[in-house]
């Protein structure tokens, strides 16, 4: 289980997140939500260990984060970043493939399971087709597969995922969850950092409500969103609305 336990983080005299905690089981896929500036990057990169916070502590199967590696922590979570960027030139597979890098050891050669790895994570994201292309030419949403692939491949036990849908169209962003709770379903714990309250209804199964660097409730999606604190947060009222097919989306109304 990955764990936080009242954790502070702050910028000079500023209060980032204020006595945060929850918890994270393998085979579940929760979703972080609040408006912006609530914290939910900061709890996300904190969860990850690529931020230390300045109290509280986060544990790994009741580990100390900090006391881990830089690689065994890089085995046991994989981070995928707000606008995450590749800034040279490479074929899609081969940056997949960096995902495996925690696995390997200095001048250490790919085996046939970090192959195998690859693979899957690119039958995962349905990026095989596209593993020749080189990143600079995908589209946004490809770019968005392709760096999730890159998560995936170091096939670790939990994988943080801040915004990994941001800006992408509805069908990429149904892509992308759908992986996500693929994942999930597949043993994982999975955290997503997003806006889209009818994604989230439609593919987490929890939601943490964050405000002003706290957290304002943490429960099933459908409680979240009907809840008085997504209502305080946001400072509108979402309103539910269900389609034929039986899937719920959210309407926001003053």
């Amino acid at each position: 289980m990955l764990s936080a336990k009242n954790l502070v983080v702050r910028v000079g005299a500023k209060t980032i997140l204020d006595d945060c905690s929850l918890e994270l089981k393998p085979g579940e896929l929760v979703g972080i939500i609040g408006p912006n500036g609530a914290g939910k990057s900061t709890l996300a990169a904190a969860l990850a260990g690529v931020r230390a916070p300045d109290g509280g502590r986060v544990l790994l199967d009741e580990r100390p984060l900090s006391a881990l590696t830089p690689r065994e922590r890089a085995r046991r979570i994989a981070y995928l970043p707000q606008f995450g960027e590749v800034n040279w030139p490479i074929p899609v597979e081969r940056l997949v493939e960096l995902g495996r890098l925690p696995h390997l050891e200095l001048r250490t050669r790919m085996s046939a399971a970090d192959h195998a790895a690859v693979h899957a994570a690119l039958e995962a994201t349905d990026m095989l087709a596209l593993r020749e292309r080189t990143v600079s030419t995908l589209s946004g949403g490809e770019r968005a597969r392709a760096l999730l692939a890159r998560a995936l491949a170091t096939q670790a036990g939990y994988l943080i995922a801040d915004e990994p849908a941001a800006h992408l169209d509805p069908r990429y962003q149904r892509s992308i969850f759908q992986c996500l709770s693929n994942v999930a379903r597949g043993g994982a714990g999975v955290v997503a950092v997003l806006h889209d309250l009818s994604v989230a209804l439609q593919f987490c199964t929890r939601l943490v409500l964050m405000q002003q660097g706290k957290i304002a409730a943490d429960a099933s999606p459908d409680e979240v969103v009907d809840s008085d604190a997504i209502r305080g947060a946001f400072a509108l009222r979402p309103l539910r609305v269900r389609a034929d097919t039986g899937e719920s989306g959210v309407l926001w109304s003053n």
